[in-house]
């Protein structure tokens, strides 16, 4: 795309090739655009939204980019073997994997159903897990390039009441992001996370409102909800060669919300 041309080169990641699961809305749509921008063909995934999935890959190709929509379930180990394999051979291999896929299930402990601490532990870790692993002999070939970046959670570090089961899943990513790390270091792969503050999408939008939304504002000490756009130029950084020197890192992008 135009714009990567105007970046440093330790930015600039044209020729790279990028996977982000959950790319068709809110975080994920940001950071598949912004990666696109600065140079990467995309692999947009998706579980059931093809729809805009197939519209995030429209308004980067629209840019100049390059981008594909691929759908399957992270946490079905034959859907993402058989996904991995379509993004490969669609890109032509893989050096960036961002695992975004991720969902939230709110109750109080003495409330919380057995099964919503099943499905969120599918989706948020075996995801991640079952993702991160189907990309490791790409990325390994990819060496110096090769990069994952896991989304996790500020709730994964502080805790949030009402949130357990869900904190519990983020921190989890990130214990495996640390040691997915070490695994990889030895061939130049770098493994980072990124930790989300309350991020403005159509899921925390519906969620604040009123009273709510101004007393969490009046507790981040920037004074504002964050923009997808503050999470995917974090996730950019973090793919280029600026960031070669960074692994098992856990970027907190929250407004100084948990420092």
């Amino acid at each position: 795309m135009e714009s990567s041309n105007a970046l440093p080169a330790s930015l600039d990641l044209t020729g790279r090739r990028a996977l982000v699961t959950g790319g068709s809305r809110g975080i994920g749509r940001a950071i598949a655009i912004t990666l696109a921008a600065r140079g990467a063909a995309v692999a947009v995934n998706y579980a059931r939204g093809e729809a805009a999935a197939r519209e995030v890959v429209a308004a980067i190709e629209e840019a100049g980019g390059k981008a594909v929509a691929v759908g399957f379930d992270v946490s079905d180990a034959d859907a993402v073997t058989a996904g991995f394999k379509q993004v490969t051979e669609a890109l032509g291999g893989l050096d960036i994997l961002v695992n975004n896929a991720g969902i939230s299930i709110d109750a109080l402990l003495m409330r919380a159903k057995e099964e919503d601490w099943e499905t969120l532990q599918r989706v948020n870790l075996r995801g991640t897990l079952l993702c991160s692993k189907a990309a490791t002999r790409s990325l390994l070939r990819a060496k110096a390039s090769g990069r994952i970046i896991n989304i996790t959670s500020v709730v994964g570090e502080q805790g949030n009441a009402g949130q357990t089961m869900y904190a519990a899943t983020k921190a989890g990513v990130i214990g495996m992001t640390k040691s997915i790390a070490r695994e990889l270091a030895s061939r130049g792969c770098t493994v980072n996370a990124v930790a989300p503050g309350f991020i403005a999408t159509d899921m925390t939008d519906a969620a604040l409102v009123g009273d709510a939304r101004d007393t969490l504002i009046s507790n981040i000490p920037l004074g504002r909800i964050g923009a997808t756009n503050d999470i995917a130029e974090s996730v950019a950084f973090l793919a280029s060669d600026a960031a070669g020197y960074i692994t098992g890192h856990v970027l907190r992008v929250n407004g100084g919300l948990h420092i």
